[in-house]
């Protein structure tokens, strides 16, 4: 049995797509750019923040644009990151039972740092993750294998001792990097065909078979 399980964050344990939509939306109104619709998102996101407002200003980038779009995101999603922000059914009931079988439960997002304790502690507020890391300056975005074999550290845990979760092909990407067994789950932002694509070997499609695959 796995000694930790890592999870990716949006799309994969909480929904913040519409407040990531909206906090870049606002930034590009501010820019004086075109905005998105909330669908278009799911394709921008999950390489990070500045991944993010490169891919939402397309066409119009520039630098100094840019800088209005991410600073105006940092403040206004500092406000409304869990203005709409929703946990995935039956995750609550999932991370519970990890605990319950012993099993150390962690995040690693490309979100930046100071946003991820925030949400976990108002979606999932009774549970206790042993670590959560969203984006840090010294170690460069997924699907890079640094932060992820740092955090490992932290936890104690060789790869492969180790299950990744994720919900798009950077989580794929991720894992193979870190040399560790990596479960695909179909409600997030992405879905099941690019998961398979990237490689991902088993994809889920409710949370209760996150249990059953790590039981099997």
């Amino acid at each position: 049995m796995y000694k930790a399980v890592i999870f990716d964050l949006d799309g994969t344990l909480v929904d913040t797509l519409y407040d990531l939509a909206d906090a870049v939306n606002v930034g590009l109104k501010l820019a004086g750019l075109p905005t998105h619709d909330i669908n278009e998102y799911r394709y921008f996101v999950g390489r990070g923040r500045d991944n993010l407002v490169k891919r939402a200003m397309g066409e119009y980038f520039d630098e100094e644009k840019a800088q209005i779009v991410r600073d105006t995101f940092d403040s206004y999603y500092a406000e409304h990151c869990n203005d709409n922000v929703r946990a995935y059914e039956g995750c609550a009931k999932m991370l519970s039972k990890l605990s319950a079988l012993g099993i150390k439960t962690a995040v690693l997002s490309n979100k930046p740092d100071e946003f991820v304790a925030q949400i976990l502690s108002n979606v999932y507020p009774e549970h206790s993750f042993t670590a959560a890391w969203g984006k840090r300056s010294q170690y460069p975005t997924k699907p890079n294998p640094s932060a992820f074999n740092a955090l490992l550290d932290e936890l104690g845990a060789a790869p492969q001792d180790c299950l990744y979760i994720g919900d798009s092909d950077v989580d794929v990407y991720t894992a193979r990097n870190a040399n560790v067994d990596m479960l695909g789950v179909e409600w997030g932002f992405r879905g099941k065909e690019e998961l398979l694509n990237a490689g991902a070997e088993k994809v889920v499609s409710a949370a209760a078979e996150i249990l059953e695959y790590i039981n099997e």
